[in-house]
């Protein structure tokens, strides 16, 4: 089986072979994931502006990726950029950071809390949120403070997401903590042990591996999007600038 791991951004050397193995690490053996970016685009996902230039880059390097023969894509963000539209144009299985997460943590417990980089991504999480018809099973969506590509300095980002988790519990009752961003690599375990140390035993959850592990499992279980849902674009004239020129797509 092949998982593409698309960073819906351009090469800012943020993510790195061992954040993929990271990411990776619950994956069956036989499972290999390989990771594209962008050719344009933003240098990372913050917002609104970041998703829509990155949206129709994405859906490009999906038909690009199952043309290569991949078997499902993994949109490496929590926002989902270009998701839905992607699984109109492939019909291999498409998922971002954000629903597999999300549908996991249903599975333990009543009250979900997302913790995510920054303010300005927080629309993008009450959008999920709300498409997914479950306002009742989250409290407030806080954020670190920190941009995605300063998220490498792990202990700073480790001491703000034990803060904003223990505000979470203590504050709205949360016994699920979601990492609300797929940059958010290599902390889980040490929030959690730190949570647990302080009486909270609550699970704290990483959106990347979730995604990868949905994907294996639809793989193998020969499941993939709805053509009812999503159905395949029609055939029109469409038009995009390569890089080169304007292209028919």
């Amino acid at each position: 089986m092949k998982i593409l791991n698309l960073l819906p951004a351009i090469d800012a050397g943020f993510w790195s072979e061992e954040m993929t193995a990271y990411t990776s690490k619950f994956l069956m053996k036989d499972t290999q994931v390989d990771s594209w970016f962008l050719d344009a685009g933003p240098s990372s996902i913050e917002g609104a502006y970041d998703e829509t230039l990155a949206a129709a880059a994405v859906v490009l390097k999906c038909v690009e990726a199952e043309k290569a023969g991949y078997d499902a894509i993994f949109i490496n963000c929590f926002g989902d950029p270009g998701v839905h539209a992607a699984r109109e144009a492939v019909k291999i299985p498409v998922f971002g950071g954000f629903e597999p997460v999300v549908h996991y943590a249903l599975g333990t417990s009543e009250k979900i809390s997302i913790i995510t980089v920054l303010p300005e991504v927080i629309p993008l999480l009450h959008a999920g949120i709300a498409k997914a018809g479950l306002r009742d099973r989250f409290g407030k969506v806080r954020y670190v403070s920190m941009p995605v590509l300063h998220l490498g300095d792990l202990q700073e980002l480790i001491d703000a997401l034990i803060e904003e988790s223990k505000k979470a519990i203590e504050e709205e009752g949360a016994g699920t903590i979601v990492l609300g961003c797929t940059g958010m690599v290599g902390v889980k375990e040490d929030v959690e042990k730190a949570l647990q140390d302080m009486g909270y035993s609550v699970p704290v959850m990483e959106a990347a591996q979730s995604a990868m592990v949905m994907l294996e499992t639809f793989v193998r279980m020969g499941i993939t999007q709805s053509r009812v849902t999503f159905r395949p674009p029609r055939e029109k004239l469409r038009k995009w600038w390569s890089g080169n020129d304007i292209v028919e797509i």
